[in-house]
């Protein structure tokens, strides 16, 4: 990716190539009931599984990785679409960061939060069937900055990004061709639209991906007529 905003990573261990192995295939462990549960895998800092209503797993369903901001947690990382996940028929998974906040922010370098991540894909595709043709990464603010870094270093496995308000891209490389959704607010004064996504959006462009960028009129925040528009975009066939 080119410009300042990517920094080198040196591939020291599989985490740190910030690649992540799990794929989708048949679940072969029999699923937990339908709802919001607790993932599980990790003490203090865990995460949220959220299995619609009607999932079958006969009928492969849409599955989005939804990352927090700094500060946040899985509650915070599932808010833009929780509401919408039995109508659209969506798997949530909501896994949290290690530390305060994700691990290419925290630590400059990939690492823990990758094998977390990693972790909880596997737990996920063990046991539900999901769609490998929609299959999305998304993330706010520092959680956005980090969805689409790691996408787009994981593109032969998210078919979509969706970015909220983001502030930089340190992608480990590029692989695949995922779909990329950027929102932003004018009003923004954590993560200022014009050294931020001003400054992604063409870049990205500028490296061969197809991006949805809006730019709506307010603060640091997913207003819900952009999470609902983010939405129709992914679950589009």
């Amino acid at each position: 990716m080119p410009g300042n905003e990517t920094r080198a990573r040196a591939p020291h261990d599989e985490a740190k190539t910030g690649q992540l192995r799990a794929r989708p295939h048949p679940p072969t462990v029999e699923a937990p009931e339908r709802g919001l549960r607790p993932l599980g895998l990790g003490a203090r800092r865990d995460g949220l599984l959220y299995v619609p209503k009607g999932y079958r797993e006969d009928q492969p369903a849409p599955l989005v990785v939804m990352l927090h901001g700094a500060g946040g947690n899985a509650r915070h990382a599932l808010s833009p679409w929780q509401k919408l996940a039995d109508e659209a028929g969506l798997l949530l998974l909501a896994p949290e960061s290690r530390g305060p906040t994700w691990d290419i922010i925290a630590e400059d370098d990939y690492g823990q939060d990758v094998a977390f991540i990693d972790r909880a894909l596997a737990y996920v595709f063990e046991r539900y069937a999901v769609d490998p043709r929609h299959l999305a990464l998304e993330g706010f603010s520092d959680g956005a900055s980090y969805a689409l870094s790691l996408g787009i270093t994981n593109g032969e496995l998210f078919t979509h990004v969706v970015a909220f308000s983001p502030g930089f891209l340190a992608p480990a490389a590029q692989r695949g061709e995922p779909r990329i959704f950027i929102s932003h607010g004018v009003k923004d004064e954590v993560l200022r639209i014009g050294p931020c996504s001003r400054r992604i959006v063409p870049r990205v462009q500028g490296a061969g991906y197809s991006v949805l960028y809006r730019e709506f009129d307010g603060p640091h925040t997913v207003p819900e007529d952009i999470a609902r528009e983010a939405l129709a975009w992914f679950t589009a066939r």
